[in-house]
């Protein structure tokens, strides 16, 4: 997912625009950072079943990946803001990069001794690297070239984002999953030290790609620091006030955005948690077979963006969320109520579907802010938390219906009902009373 802050550096002027040749490196090297954290989001997916085999968890202990990785993005939305203010966007990239390398090397001292709080730390600062690294690549997207085509350039740039969610669980099925499953009754029998050991070698196999993944993000800083990049002008004049936090909720429209954009993200984390263990529970598929369908299902949501890009040039953007939001219920029903491979089909068009409802819930819930617009975009960014809210809820139902998986997927099917709301009335722009 992205992130767009509006926040400039006063101290910094716009770039020029007449030479489009001249930001061509500075766009790859931006559109490389869109492609990093979508594997970091695109490996979750992965990490959950894996470590939960791994360091013995319950459905509710492993969903709290997704509560280390999206709380980051609650706690650091406003300071990322305050930081690139402080230090400019360049130098903020680079620390997002750096910050974000060193949660991904904590994952060998945290696979070295089992640890699984030592991994969720190591989340947690992965996501606060995340945050500062969206906040401030979004914008720079938009500014390297002429303006009239900054919206293209935002939307070349998310599609190595799905490219990489795509990526992601196939490169996790290979080297992360080992497709060597023992029942709880099978690990009960084995010699302690031979258990141990299996649950070792388990947890390490995380190690090398982190390792990988932590050294290419040094490298990237490492020619951000040397590069030459275009500066951003501030948009606010020095006596324009500044709207207060909390009474630009004031408008109805860009509460219920609040509220559908928590409920979003909520549900596509759910969704993407729990498909390789209910791929392997409910259709029989293999942790590397389901890994390969959980590729598949980012495939398609990035086929849905780009799709719904273009039916939005033809239908009402709240009348394609609605509709998308009424194929989604019915594809949960499926995911509930099916059996077999049709249940991965049904999560797989889930991803199609909802792949246009996170920037769709942004736009509108900015719609007519004006001055307002900036503390807008920090309320729905910090709504993200919902990422780690609900699949801890989804977890515990699962665990209070004995694993029953299916069960747990009420919850993006209720998500995506408050959503269809805000597509059908909520959206609506009101008077600020």
């Amino acid at each position: 997912m992205q992130i767009t802050n509006q926040t400039s550096d006063q101290h910094e002027v716009a770039p020029e625009t007449g030479s489009s040749k001249k930001y061509l490196l500075p766009f790859i090297l931006i559109t490389s950072l869109f492609f990093l954290w979508g594997m970091a989001h695109g490996l979750d997916g992965i990490l959950i079943p894996h470590l939960k085999k791994a360091c013995q968890l319950n459905n509710r202990q492993s969903t709290l990946i997704d509560t280390s990785i999206f709380f980051a993005y609650f706690i650091m939305a406003i300071p990322a803001g305050i930081i690139i203010k402080k230090i400019g966007y360049k130098n903020s990239i680079i620390t997002g990069l750096l910050v974000f390398a060193a949660g991904a090397f904590l994952f060998v001292p945290a696979a070295n001794t089992r640890t699984y709080e030592l991994f969720l730390l190591a989340l947690f600062i992965i996501g606060c690297g995340l945050t500062i690294l969206e906040t401030s690549a979004n914008p720079y997207a938009a500014i390297l070239g002429p303006p009239e085509s900054s919206s293209t350039r935002l939307n070349l740039a998310a599609s190595f984002n799905g490219l990489a969610v795509t990526l992601a669980p196939l490169l996790g099925g290979v080297f992360i999953l080992s497709g060597v499953n023992h029942t709880p009754e099978q690990l009960a029998s084995m010699p302690d030290a031979t258990r141990a050991a299996y649950l070792l070698e388990e947890a390490s196999t995380v190690k090398l790609p982190y390792i990988i993944l932590g050294s290419i993000l040094v490298l990237v800083a490492v020619v951000f620091y040397f590069m030459h990049l275009p500066s951003m002008k501030s948009q606010q004049t020095e006596n324009e006030a500044k709207p207060g936090f909390f009474s630009v909720l004031k408008f109805s429209h860009l509460s219920w955005a609040v509220v559908a954009q928590f409920f979003y993200v909520g549900a596509q984390v759910c969704i993407t948690s729990f498909f390789v263990r209910i791929a392997q529970k409910e259709a029989g598929l293999d942790e590397k077979t389901a890994a390969y369908y959980l590729g598949i299902y980012g495939f398609l949501f990035m086929m849905g963006r780009f799709s719904g890009t273009f039916f939005l040039k033809f239908v009402k953007d709240y009348i394609l969320l609605s509709i998308y939001c009424i194929i989604s219920v019915l594809l949960c029903l499926v995911a509930i109520y099916g059996s077999g491979i049709y249940i991965i089909y049904a999560l797989g068009g889930i991803g199609f579907f909802m792949s246009i409802m996170f920037p769709t819930i942004f736009s509108l819930g900015l719609t007519g802010l004006k001055s307002n617009t900036e503390t807008g975009s920090s309320w729905l960014v910090m709504s993200i938390v919902g990422g780690a809210i609900l699949p801890y809820g989804m977890g515990t139902l699962i665990d209070m219906k004995h694993d029953d998986i299916q069960s747990g997927y009420i919850i993006p099917l209720l998500c995506f009902v408050i959503i269809l709301s805000f597509g059908l009335y909520g959206h609506k722009v009101k008077a600020a009373k």
